[in-house]
């Protein structure tokens, strides 16, 4: 008796030596994972500062001070001042006013709408940049309508300071409807009844009421596109260098592929100031974020609030009829100069040919090589992402600690800071992460892959993080005292509510790293071109054709992709529902 009780007591409570090496444990897998956290996410960053601080001597600034000495250097940094600010400013007024039709207008077909709104941001820039110079190229539909008008109208040049502003607001306008949108429904209409009721129009109650509770999250969308732009690698290059328009992404990659004297030096300092700028702006929008979240209601409002009355009609021919232009127009522009027989040739059905699509698909091995890459490189990115983003966040919701905040904090910074500034990080770190070893991981495929599992881990850790903390701590506790163990536990109940969540970051994140072009312009090398680099090339050697041939493939893969993932999301979502 006295024995089985011993027994009982020991199994009950674990010894003390027990409960040091479980300690122990536990240290030594939370200092082996910041470790590895800190070499692959943050390691990086600071070889870069380290790298625009070293020259012949050691320790100095002259590369700095020989960088701020050229023309070139303040040319640039004005062309970025310009091109960021200005499409920013149009990015958030585009963005405000698609919010506040959406949020608060008895306009119909609002989830189609919000549909439309986005596409501009989801198909990957440079071949939005793309669609839009077919659109108005000298033989594109544009200057055929402008023929048949009175008078001599020139064709808009894109390549120029204002055609890059163009596309980046059109690209980037999306993100600031995205944040803005959410916060108007959650302003409570009570207070617009309020100031209503003592003697407020409606200039005065916008003004008192719904503009100060909105700013927050306008000045959030607003920075995110400030930032966006300021990362944008694509636009600029595919617009600006043919234009002899630098700015600080372009110049970066200019300087790696002039490979002149000091060009990895000079790139750190232009790469140093585009992250810091890229830091200090993701601070606001981080801390105007929160601030916006805190004047927030937790119920989003989506009655009308304002009605168009009989121009109702009117208004949305007016709105269909411009998301149509920015969405679709320039699109089928592309895909109809991928049909015709060669660059500047007007589009006729009876010359219609599909040679450049078999070129595409069958006369060129790099073509399917850097479809086999990307693809690979976007389904192991995406594994990867989904077991280290979803580890950070559980114990970030469920076990918070320094720990947690701390790898958090590792996984966001590398896609905080612009790509071409992550790339030449990368390269200064893997090139020798030891001094005088070089283990081979610059100029392999490897390079690439810890790239975009560094850069979009973040994207994966966020939508794991918010699935997460849909599932209380009370439903899991209910779980455990009706008898259900661990492996019990996470296969009734936490993978079936988490599995929507889950699945929509993996959508995301395989998105981002299939057509993906910033990162890759860098670090690409024979043999392990992506689909991004592919198209780059062909458009830069001047064969049009088979970049908006491919460009067209890929907008067409991700379409039927993202429609496959989205059912496949859906039918996760009733299975979670019913489990």
């Amino acid at each position: 008796m006295f024995h089985s009780t011993g027994l009982k007591k020991e199994r009950g409570t674990p010894p003390l030596s027990f409960l040091l090496s479980a300690l122990a444990k536990r240290r030594i897998f939370g200092g082996i994972s910041l470790l590895l956290l800190f070499i692959f996410f943050v390691l990086p960053l600071l070889r870069l500062v380290e790298l625009s601080f070293s020259g012949e001597e050691g320790f100095t600034f002259s590369v700095y001070q020989e960088v701020w000495r050229e023309a070139s250097t303040w040319t640039t940094l004005w062309n970025t001042v310009i091109i960021v600010g200005v499409s920013t400013l149009f990015s958030a007024g585009g963005g405000l006013l698609a919010a506040i039709i959406v949020a608060y207008s008895d306009i119909r077909g609002k989830s189609i709408m919000h549909l439309f709104i986005l596409l501009p941001f989801v198909i990957p820039s440079y071949i939005v940049t793309l669609a839009w110079t077919q659109l108005f190229s000298s033989n594109g539909w544009v200057a055929a309508l402008l023929e048949k008008l009175p008078g001599d109208i020139a064709v808009v040049n894109l390549y120029s300071m204002g055609g890059i502003i163009f596309v980046l607001s059109i690209s980037h306008f999306p993100l600031v409807y995205l944040l803005t949108v959410s916060v108007l429904r959650r302003i409570p209409r009570e207070l617009e009844a309020a100031a209503r009721v003592s003697g407020a129009g409606k200039w005065q109650t916008f003004r008192t009421v719904y503009w100060p509770l909105a700013l927050p999250g306008l000045a959030g969308g607003g920075l995110l596109a400030f930032l966006a732009s300021l990362d944008n690698f694509g636009i600029p290059a595919f617009l600006g260098i043919p234009a002899n328009i630098p700015v600080l992404s372009t110049a970066i990659y200019q300087e790696i592929a002039g490979f002149g004297p000091q060009a990895f030096s000079r790139a750190a300092v232009l790469a140093s100031l585009l992250g810091a700028a890229a830091l200090i702006g993701t601070l606001f929008q981080w801390l105007l974020t929160k601030k916006s979240q805190n004047h927030e209601t937790s119920y989003e409002d989506t009655a009308p609030r304002f009605t168009f009355g009989k121009y109702r009609k009117y208004a949305e021919i007016i709105i269909w009829s411009f998301l149509f232009i920015i969405s679709i127009i320039p699109l089928t522009a592309m895909a109809a100069a991928s049909l015709s027989p060669a660059f500047g040739a007007p589009f006729r059905l009876d010359t219609i040919t599909f040679e450049h699509y078999r070129f595409l698909l069958a006369g060129n091995s790099q073509v399917s090589g850097a479809i086999t890459n990307s693809l690979t490189l976007a389904l192991i990115t995406t594994f990867a992402a989904l077991v280290i983003g979803t580890t950070i966040a559980y114990f970030r919701v469920y076990r918070p600690s320094a720990f947690s905040k701390s790898a958090e904090l590792s996984i966001a910074l590398p896609y905080a800071l612009p790509g071409t500034v992550l790339a030449l990080a990368l390269i200064f770190t893997w090139m020798q992460p030891v001094p005088g070893w070089n283990p081979g991981v610059y100029g392999s495929i490897w390079i690439l892959i810890i790239a975009y599992i560094t850069r979009f881990t973040i994207l994966q850790g966020r939508a794991s993080t918010t699935a997460f903390m849909q599932i209380g701590q009370s439903m899991q506790e209910a779980a455990r005292s009706s008898g259900a163990g661990f492996f019990s536990l996470w296969r009734k109940i936490m993978i079936p509510l988490m599995l929507s969540g889950l699945a929509g970051g993996a959508f995301l994140v395989f998105l981002s790293a299939l057509a993906e072009l910033t990162v890759s312009a860098l670090l690409w090398s024979s043999g392990n071109e992506t689909i991004g680099v592919m198209i780059f090339q062909f458009e830069q050697a001047g064969y049009t054709t088979h970049s908006t041939a491919f460009s067209s493939l890929i907008v067409g893969g991700m379409a039927v992709i993202g429609i496959g993932l989205l059912l496949l999301k859906k039918r996760l979502e009733k299975r979670g529902v019913t489990a």
